[in-house]
């Protein structure tokens, strides 16, 4: 269960390392949702040791993507507050005292191999069948402060000799802890490696790191990837050697994103190969120049996108599929976080960007629909207020993003300039020349309403009269106004086009075929 016992604090802290993963947006969407439901605070943080992979670019990225979603962090690098600084290169001091100290109690010690020592072990237990793993079977055999003289450590530490800070993982025991998704999860330390805490060039791991700020900006709830729950076991450890286990959040590992097809992690290169992105803003790669897709470049709305990804690894267990960001604050809670991994579904996407078009006020699609129709150079003085509202409404249904509608409507601005072919070999016949020709010389000419119902009702009596039956002329008629085979609603586009565009249409179509 949820423990929500004190003020709510929780954290989304990403690596400065490329753009921001969609799995990453979840993972601070749920720790947003979370705080929010409980009126507590989240908090972004730049965890932004790893120099050598930092990207320019990246820490801008986050936020930009983050402000885009909607995720609003109550403390941050650029909002400030109580815990600050929140970048974690500048808290470089903070980190080596909690080492210290674990070296003080006996749980961590120096380690002085080398990379080259460290990769000949691998590779002799490799050719052995086994895996190297620098733990309590293989430490004293090392070259650490365990097992060199306490002198000879001294001397090599005022010497500068490379180092790095290791836990002292016990052998032998049992390390259990009860995780919000997953229930009571335990492990055996023997599979768990003696983690580097401090690198060699003086910077923090993500396993003290993280610990420590979690302790320092006091955060109540940790959520981060399943990926992440292998390396739990360690993270407890350090909070009972620390004295800090009443301290501790409650983890949530959440489940992967997966790719389309079901087996492995959602990559970009699964947005790649089918076409999407995997990124919530487009990416420019400051090395290579590459770019990468965006679901914000793309056209999808915020609204639709969180909703989208809400839904990947949770639901309310009703039914209801369109949620708000309040909706979502409201109905969110771990106990409906699935423990497996979420298919995504591309298609899926699109759909639920659709449902949030339907929702906009017409009167801003019609907006975005006037601006196509300009930049296309199909404007003219006859397509007034009225029309594009009118315009706009016939389309919504027909398209997934706003910036399709002009080119999917096109011939609501544009006579066309050619017919499906499929459709006149199905259904036109020579006899149906006059019918057609009297459909538009008479019976639509003299029609003084010309609405979709009155156009409708006439058409319709009009077949009859020459007893032709509705299914074989009505797609002959949708494709003289229009040129395609489908489209919007028929008789309501002929109300907005009007009597004399509708009749001129007819005639040309006549004469063409």
């Amino acid at each position: 269960m949820e423990k929500v016992n004190r003020r709510i604090r929780t954290r989304f802290a990403p690596s400065p390392t490329g753009p921001l993963h969609i799995g990453g947006v979840r993972t601070a969407l749920y720790s947003f949702l979370f705080a929010k439901k409980h009126g507590g605070n989240f908090i972004l943080r730049i965890e932004d040791t790893d120099r050598n992979r930092f990207v320019p670019g990246a820490e801008e990225y986050i936020v930009e993507s983050l402000n885009w979603c909607g995720i609003m962090p109550d403390e941050s690098i650029i909002k400030g507050g109580f815990f600050a600084p929140y970048r974690q290169s500048e808290r470089k001091e903070i980190y080596q005292r909690y080492a210290e100290q674990l070296i003080a109690d006996g749980h961590a010690y120096y380690a002085f191999d080398t990379a080259e020592e460290l990769e000949a072990l691998r590779m002799k237990t490799e050719r052995e069948k086994r895996v190297f793993s620098y733990d309590a079977s293989v430490r004293m055999n090392l070259r650490n402060s365990l097992c060199l003289p306490p002198a000879e450590t001294e001397k090599m530490l005022k010497e500068n000799v490379p180092h790095v800070i290791r836990l002292k993982v016990p052998a032998g025991e049992t390390i259990t802890f009860t995780d919000l998704v997953r229930g009571e999860v335990s492990f055996n330390s023997d599979l768990v490696d003696d983690k580097v805490l401090i690198k060699s060039d003086g910077m923090p791991t993500y396993h003290l790191a993280h610990l420590a700020d979690d302790i320092e900006m006091q955060i109540t709830h940790a959520i981060r990837g399943e990926e992440w729950l292998p390396s739990a076991p360690a993270h407890i450890l350090i909070y009972r050697f620390l004295n800090k286990e009443n301290e501790m959040p409650q983890y949530a590992h959440l489940p992967l994103l997966l790719k389309p097809e079901g087996n492995g992690k959602l990559s970009k290169r699964d947005g790649d190969r089918l076409g999407f992105p995997v990124f919530p803003l487009q990416w420019k790669d400051p090395k290579s120049g590459e770019i990468s897709m965006g679901y914000r470049e793309q056209g999808y709305y915020p609204e639709a996108f969180i909703n989208m990804l809400a839904l990947l690894g949770w639901n309310p267990g009703t039914d209801q599929e369109i949620f708000t960001m309040e909706d979502l604050i409201r109905h969110f809670s771990f106990e409906h976080v699935h423990k497996s991994g979420a298919r995504f579904d591309p298609e899926k996407a699109k759909w639920f960007n659709a449902q949030w078009l339907h929702r906009k006020p017409v009167n801003e699609l019609a907006a975005s629909l006037k601006n196509q129709v300009e930049k296309q150079g199909w404007f003219n003085a006859a397509f007034d207020e009225r029309y594009f509202l009118k315009a706009a409404e016939l389309l919504r249904p027909r398209v997934y993003f706003d910036h399709e509608m002009a080119e999917s409507g096109k011939y609501l601005f544009c006579k066309p300039t050619g017919y499906d072919e499929k459709v006149i070999t199905k259904k036109w016949r020579e006899p149906l020349r006059s019918f057609f020709q009297v459909l538009a010389d008479e019976t639509l000419a003299n029609i003084e309403s010309f609405t979709a119902e009155q156009v409708e009702q006439t058409f319709k009596s009009l077949a009859e009269k020459h007893q032709q039956k509705t299914g074989d002329v009505m797609p002959l008629l949708r494709v003289f106004i229009t040129g395609a085979g489908s489209g919007v609603d028929l008789f309501p586009m002929l109300e907005l086009l009007g009597k004399t565009e509708v009749i001129e249409r007819i005639r040309t179509a006549i004469i063409k075929i």
